[in-house]
């Protein structure tokens, strides 16, 4: 557009020319001057309009493919922002439903987490509570185990005393028969079983005078002992006494008064009497069964028995209930 201007105008001009020249010859060769030098700028002009509009023409065909460029480019960005956008809402979708899971969970896991902290606290008062009860469970068996332990102290103690008792017993009676008398331990107790014959002619109830020596061997050793029990017991066979014994009027009397002169021969001797019990069982707790002559001499005895006092582990057992 530019160009076709430039041209107008330049062909105007030398119209004009032509006119002025062909008008009036009298133009003065001053004025004729003035006007190619005019006409020289216009030329000179429409050159660089020309050259400008070249330019402007390289120009805009420069911009042109800038402008395709940019338009391409933009089009690939809205492309990609659109498929971004496409994106970007797929990605909101999963992560919308992602915390819609995570949520979920959360609130499961802090429903086990309340749960298992209840059950745990729960579980730590039960645990308390047995290690409570074990800690005193503990303590009673420490306590009870002391108080076996006295326990086996004292029993210990009480069977060398028995021990003790018989060997010196037995040291005492050394130089009697075994048929005359035993001595042997049963239950805790020293048994010293002495046969009629050592003590008593039959049916009476006084004391043989080696009886008596042996009793008086016996007292020697029960007098020094402070905490035993002494049970002088009389047994005799079935054989029923003869009527007319004066005082005595069957066995039961005759194992009583045996025991009783044997009571007094010890307590003669200086035995306390405090520690000693005279009791008669006739017949009726024999050693040997049958109506055999051996059966029945060996029934005719009288036992003392000699028991510790078991005053302290009767303690014992008590505070043991």
């Amino acid at each position: 557009m530019k160009k076709n201007q430039l041209t107008h105008l330049a062909f105007g001009f030398v119209l004009s020319i032509g006119f002025l020249f062909n008008s009036s010859c009298i133009v003065s060769k001053k004025k004729y001057d003035a006007l190619s030098k005019r006409t020289s700028a216009l030329e000179a002009d429409k050159a660089a309009c020309e050259e400008n509009f070249k330019n402007l023409v390289i120009e805009h065909a420069e911009l042109k493919k800038q402008y395709d460029s940019l338009l391409a480019l933009s089009n690939e960005l809205q492309k990609d922002t659109t498929d971004l956008n496409s994106a970007l809402r797929k990605t909101q979708a999963n992560y919308e439903a992602l915390n819609s899971t995570y949520n979920r969970l959360l609130a499961t896991h802090n429903k086990i987490v309340n749960y298992n902290s209840a059950e745990f606290e729960k579980l730590n008062k039960s645990l308390a509570k047995r290690e409570l009860e074990v800690g005193t469970l503990q303590a009673d068996l420490s306590e009870r185990e002391r108080r076996v332990k006295e326990l086996e102290k004292v029993i210990a103690d009480k069977d060398r005393a028995v021990n003790e008792l018989r060997n010196k017993v037995t040291s005492a009676l050394l130089n009697y028969k075994d048929k005359d008398l035993t001595i042997e331990v049963k239950d805790g107790k020293v048994y010293v079983s002495l046969a009629e014959q050592l003590l008593f002619k039959s049916g009476s109830t006084e004391v043989d005078p080696k009886g008596v020596e042996a009793l008086k061997k016996l007292a020697a050793v029960l007098k020094e002992q402070k905490d035993i029990t002494i049970m002088v017991e009389g047994h005799t066979d079935d054989v029923p006494m003869s009527k007319g014994t004066a005082g005595i009027k069957d066995n039961w009397d005759l194992s009583v008064l045996r025991a009783t002169s044997i009571t007094r021969i010890l307590t003669g001797d200086g035995v306390n009497p405090i520690h000693v019990v005279p009791a008669g069982h006739g017949e009726f707790i024999p050693v040997a069964q049958g109506k055999t002559a051996e059966a029945r001499s060996k029934n005719r005895r009288t036992e003392i028995i000699l028991t510790p006092n078991l005053n302290e582990l009767y303690k014992l057992l008590d505070t043991n209930k």
